[in-house]
């Protein structure tokens, strides 16, 4: 049987070269899905593991300032002028699109973290309006930006450049079915893909420094409405490109396990049953508050499996350190053989939370 929970654990990492990780931050609040399954005496835990961003920002960093330079002059002449970013809405020609990558880099961050994007009056300054990757900019003129914006260091989109495969995907189609069939297809394509390819630049004006650089190419595919894709098709998938950019400064989550006791033995077969039970409804204090009597009143075998279920608890709760210690515990006083490569994981996780 498999009972779903859903806990919210609080993570305050420590330290490190980011700002990400350092104590003064702002605590993040995580949403942990928890699976508690049981089969016999033994029972376990998922919960969602913290993993470093993949980007780490330079010290000190708390206001990035973001524009848009994939566009010539000429593009962006007949454009309506944009009167906010947050309003979404991007006026003129297919490369305007560009605008809601800024958009979504500007949104992917929203009380996520205590970084704030600035979007300043001037969005925009002028590229190549290719694929063709422009020069750095002079870090006389990053320094300005910044300046004025009242932001620590400036992310460019430094160009932007999109396509659909529908005509290509109906060319290939028809070429096949005349190779094949000596006749051409009657079969009109369903789906369009639309790319959107981008790079982009992170400029730090204190260091004189590129602290990221990333060539982005995200896809989205479309059903296709009376044989084309929806006008939004092209301004969504730039929107979804800047989230997915975004989300390199950001930690991400991975699945881990947590083995557990379910049953006790002789005398305390039935409390070990009680915090189980409390477990399964996500009452880890009550859960908590039977094993520890166990711990102080049962045997040996029975008080090693509380003590390790103890320890699992304080985990799913985010207090690490308590976690370690009671794993510790079980093993050394009890010889709880589980507990000893418990105690190995999370000695393992406060070194990455240090």
């Amino acid at each position: 049987m498999q009972i779903k929970k859903m806990a919210c654990l609080l993570f305050l990492p420590n330290q490190t070269k980011s700002k990400y990780y350092e104590k003064n931050l702002l605590v993040c609040y995580v949403i942990i899905t928890l699976s508690l399954a049981s089969c016999g005496s033994s029972g376990y835990v998922y919960l969602n593991y913290p993993q470093k961003p993949e980007v780490l920002l330079p010290d000190g960093v708390d206001d990035i300032v973001v524009v848009n330079r994939s566009l010539t002059k000429q593009e962006d002449k007949r454009a309506e002028t944009i009167e906010a970013i947050t309003t979404g809405e991007i006026a003129g020609s297919d490369k305007l699109a560009s605008d809601e990558a800024i958009k979504g880099v500007f949104d992917g961050l929203q009380n996520k973290s205590h970084i704030r994007i600035v979007v300043p009056d001037t969005l925009r300054i002028y590229g190549t309006g290719t694929r063709q990757t422009p020069d750095r900019l002079n870090w006389d003129n990053v320094a300005a930006i910044c300046k004025a914006a009242d932001a620590d260091v400036l992310l460019v989109l430094e160009n932007f450049d999109s396509n659909s495969d529908l005509i290509r995907s109906a060319v290939v189609e028809q070429v096949s079915s005349v190779i094949t069939t000596g006749k051409p297809s009657t079969r009109l394509p369903v789906q369009a893909r639309v790319d959107v390819r981008s790079y982009w630049r992170l400029y730090d004006p204190v260091t004189k420094t590129i602290s990221d650089q990333f060539q982005q190419t995200y896809f989205m595919t479309f059903n296709l409405v009376n044989s084309l894709p929806p006008v939004n098709a092209l301004s969504e998938t730039a929107y979804a490109a800047g989230l997915d950019y975004i989300n390199r400064f950001l930690p991400s989550y991975y699945r881990v396990k947590r083995d557990m006791y379910k049953k006790g033995k002789g005398r305390d077969k039935d409390r070990f049953e009680v915090g189980w039970r409390s477990a399964e409804v996500a009452k880890w204090q009550d859960a908590m508050d039977v094993w520890k009597g166990i711990v102080e009143n049962g045997n040996r075998e029975s008080a090693g499996r509380a003590a390790l279920n103890i320890a699992v608890s304080y985990e799913v709760l985010g207090d690490t350190e308590m976690a370690l210690e009671w794993a510790q515990r079980a093993y050394k006083d009890y010889g709880d053989k589980l507990s000893r490569d418990y105690a190995k994981v999370l000695l393992r996780r406060q070194k990455f939370e240090i």
